[in-house]
């Protein structure tokens, strides 16, 4: 069981990897096109500013999977080398309390998402703002998935790294 779940993990987060890259690409040839309209062509683009706004969440959110599942938690890392034998059970802990902030944020993210699928965003009239809202509840879930993939099968970069 717990193989497939880790194996389900992999493959997860690899398709998260690759999408948060694919967006980082996209809010860099936006910017890169809003700048060019704006100063050189003299005729802002309107929508372009918002949607970077809203895609930089949609990444932000996917990447801090990505950061759970590496244990890419550099605060933490000060109380891992000094826990010496408690290592574990600081680990356990450290995963509850992820696990408990990020369930209240996929409850509200939700309810947020839910009361805002009406309401249009300014300049992009074909989107609702729950599409942006969405991006709290979707990567809270997904970070759920890593936390629990990295309490299972520890991983701590940020340590092993660290000079």
């Amino acid at each position: 069981m717990k193989q497939k779940f880790l194996a389900f993990e992999r493959v997860l987060s690899a398709i998260i990897f690759r999408i948060s890259c694919v967006l980082l690409g996209v809010v860099s040839v936006l910017g890169f096109m809003q700048v060019l309209s704006r100063f050189v062509i003299n005729r802002p683009i309107t929508w372009s500013e918002v949607l970077i706004r809203m895609l930089l969440i949609w990444m932000i959110m996917l990447g801090a999977v990505i950061a759970f599942r590496e244990g890419a938690q550099i605060s933490l890392d000060f109380m891992f080398r000094k826990s010496g034998r408690f290592q574990r059970p600081l680990h356990f802990l450290i995963s509850v309390v992820c696990i408990v902030y990020l369930s209240v944020l996929i409850w509200y993210g939700a309810d947020l998402a839910w009361r805002t699928r009406f309401q249009e965003i300014g300049s992009l009239e074909f989107l609702p703002m729950s599409v942006g809202y969405a991006a709290l509840p979707v990567g809270a879930f997904f970070c759920v998935i890593t936390v629990i993939a990295n309490f299972l099968d520890p991983r701590r970069n940020e340590l092993e790294t660290q000079q």
